[in-house]
């Protein structure tokens, strides 16, 4: 009995141990993997890069540019130290020249500011050579496309007159093709020497200095004043072409007008001269009498004083009256019959 109370007893305490280091060898195996876990989630995240919209990452090995990646997305590649990555901006950026005083083809002065739009290519190449050049700073790049600016503005303004850069006539200030000769000069020497292209360039200010703005001035005011002057000649010529051509016409319609009032009045005195025929004839001393009484009236007026004799013409119708109307003479009587044979 006491020999199997034994061995149950060492059967007992066997168990026991084997429960207590279950538990044990479980968390101790639960820590390694957690602990792998760990160190693939590490390795993995150092072996990982993004790629974000608008920009380039270049993967490096030992300091040497060995892939470039421009599409957005995730890159795969060494752990530090082997390889690292330098992230490029590829978006648009600007830089402004500042006031630059810079002379015309006419020696006059003039102060420009232009502005340039500006980013590093989408491609390999270009991407390479901005790190090159500047290494991976668009501050310094903007500061080396200021120079860059100054030195073309002033070959740029040497071809135009200052007229075609301000003038009061919009249709002579040419701008637009003095931003594409500057252009054209930035982009043939930016683009290769350090990878930047060259998207937009313009004028955001243009000004006078003092003795030039005095010079502009006065011969824009020479300018007005011989525009003003040939206006006014213009007019004066339209105006007096005007008048010669109102007076010709005046004088067309009077020489008409005389000429149909003198058609009209002998018109008239035809008819008068029938009327007054056809008067006479039919009673001639009323006739009379009525021309003298109208001939009264336009010789005598409100103070006419006249001292005449009576019985002359046209006053002898007062004295006398009118006339007896003159008698058809009589038919010769015939021959009487107590007459002598």
């Amino acid at each position: 009995m006491s020999l199997l109370h034994g061995h149950d007893h060492h059967h007992h305490h066997h168990e026991h141990d084997d429960g207590a280091a279950r538990p044990v060898w479980i968390l101790r195996n639960a820590r390694l993997f957690i602990a792998a876990v760990l160190i693939a989630a590490a390795t993995v995240s150092a072996c990982i890069s993004l790629v974000r919209p608008g920009e380039a990452l270049v993967v490096t090995r030992f300091g040497n540019p060995v892939r470039i990646v421009t599409e957005p997305g995730i890159v795969w590649r060494l752990p530090a130290p082997f390889e690292n990555t330098i992230s490029v901006d590829l978006r648009l950026l600007t830089t402004s020249s500042g006031l630059q005083d810079v002379g015309t083809r006419d020696g006059l002065r003039v102060l420009v500011q232009a502005y340039v739009a500006w980013q590093v290519p989408n491609n390999p190449k270009d991407v390479t050579q901005f790190l090159r050049a500047v290494r991976n700073q668009p501050d310094e790049a903007g500061q080396q496309l200021r120079s860059y600016i100054a030195s073309s503005l002033e070959t740029t303004a040497s071809g135009f007159e200052l007229a075609s850069l301000v003038n009061t006539d919009p249709h002579k200030v040419d701008i637009e093709r003095f931003e594409q000769r500057l252009r054209v000069r930035l982009e043939q020497q930016v683009l290769s020497l350090y990878g930047i292209a060259i998207r937009q360039v313009g004028l955001e200010r243009l000004t006078l200095p003092p003795e030039a703005l005095s010079a502009t001035v006065a011969r824009m005011r020479a300018e007005r004043q011989t525009v003003a002057a040939e206006r006014v000649a213009q007019g004066e010529r339209v105006a007096a072409e005007i008048r010669s051509n109102a007076d010709r016409d005046a004088r067309v319609m009077v020489a008409k007008a005389r000429a149909d009032a003198a058609e009209t009045e002998a018109r008239a005195r035809s008819d008068a001269a029938d009327i007054y025929q056809r008067a006479y004839a039919s009673n001639p001393t009323l006739y009379s009498l009525l021309r003298s009484l109208d001939t009264l009236d336009a010789i005598v007026g409100d103070n006419t004083r006249l001292v005449l004799r009576t019985d002359a013409a046209p006053f002898r119708a007062f004295v006398e009256g009118p006339r007896p109307l003159p008698s058809s003479p009589s038919p010769p009587a015939p021959p009487s019959s107590d007459a002598p044979q």
